[in-house]
């Protein structure tokens, strides 16, 4: 969804600039429920409180309805081969959405080499250490302020 919301608010309305998006984006990975909350970020910019209402409720209505619906067929089609295929596929098909998500995002937010430094620190150091993902964060969020006020970022 992030990459389709920041082609859609971004690029083809010029609802919000990559940096009030990038920010919406990071407001919205702290709270629970992050793409529920950026829909209702960029909503609440595009028009308002009505705009934050729409724009949570076409988020929320539609998976439900689908999910609520799929639960009820899905046990007749566990038997069938394509159902099995299908659930095997979307591990692959979800990291990859997830990545594209990172990519649009790191696009929208990193502007100069120190901040392409931080983000890759924080990647490399989550991954190989295996940790809670908040100290990089912290630490990240210390250097960027570093390097804001020496004026790299």
């Amino acid at each position: 969804m992030i990459p389709e919301i920041h082609r859609i608010a971004v690029e083809n309305n010029n609802w919000m600039s990559d940096t009030d998006f990038a920010a919406a984006f990071a407001i919205s990975q702290i709270a629970p429920g992050p793409n529920v909350l950026l829909m209702s970020l960029v909503g609440w910019r595009v028009a308002g409180f009505a705009g934050l209402v729409v724009a949570t409720l076409s988020t929320i209505l539609p998976t439900a309805l689908l999910s609520l619906g799929f639960s009820r067929v899905e046990p007749k089609l566990k038997t069938t081969s394509w159902y099995a295929i299908t659930r095997k596929s979307f591990p692959p098909l979800i990291v990859g959405l997830m990545i594209s998500s990172g990519l649009v995002t790191a696009k929208a937010s990193i502007h100069s080499i120190a901040g392409v430094a931080i983000a890759v620190g924080v990647a490399a150091y989550t991954y190989h250490k295996k940790t809670n993902p908040l100290y990089p964060i912290f630490a990240s969020i210390l250097l960027g302020i570093v390097a804001g006020r020496l004026g790299y970022l």
